[in-house]
C-alpha cells in the first residue's frame, strides 16, 4: 500500500504519493494551506483509479475526457504524466521517465496505490 506524505515547503504545503518501495510516483503543486493540500489528496484518491490515459506523444492522439492522465514529452525529451481532475485542474504530476513503458508503469502505480494510501504528515509525525 502506498502513502501520501505531506511536507512543508518554503512557500506552503505539498504532498508526494509514494509506492510501497518508497519511490515518489506523483507529486502535487504547492498549496497555501494544509486544508487545500488534503483536498488535493482526496481528489487524487477519487480520480486516479477511474482516470483514462491520453497519450499526447502520438500525432493525432485520441482525446480522453476528464479525469485523465496525460502523457507528454518534456523539454528534455523525457516522458511525464499529469493527472487532471474532472474539472480539468492538474492535481498530480510525475517525474521524468526515459522510457514510455516506465511512464505507463508509473500511471498504473498511481492508479493502484492512490485509493487506499494512508496519509502521513511529515510536519508533525516522526
Amino acid at each position: 500500500m502506498g502513502k501520501f506524505v505531506i511536507k512543508e515547503t518554503k512557500t506552503g504545503t505539498k504532498f508526494d504519493l509514494k509506492a510501497n518501495n518508497g519511490e515518489v510516483i506523483a507529486t502535487s503543486e504547492v498549496y497555501t494551506t494544509e486544508a487545500a493540500c488534503r483536498k488535493g489528496i482526496a481528489s487524487v484518491q477519487k480520480n486516479a483509479p477511474v482516470a483514462g490515459v491520453e497519450d499526447q506523444t502520438v500525432e493525432g492522439f485520441e482525446k480522453v475526457k476528464h479525469p485523465k492522465f496525460e502523457i507528454y514529452l518534456d523539454k528534455c525529451g523525457e516522458f511525464r504524466f499529469r493527472l487532471k481532475a474532472t474539472n480539468g485542474e492538474i492535481i498530480a504530476v510525475s517525474e521524468g521517465y526515459k522510457q514510455m513503458a516506465s511512464c505507463k508503469n508509473g500511471i498504473e502505480s498511481v492508479k493502484k496505490n492512490a485509493a487506499d494510501a494512508k496519509i502521513v504528515d511529515e510536519r508533525t509525525d516522526d
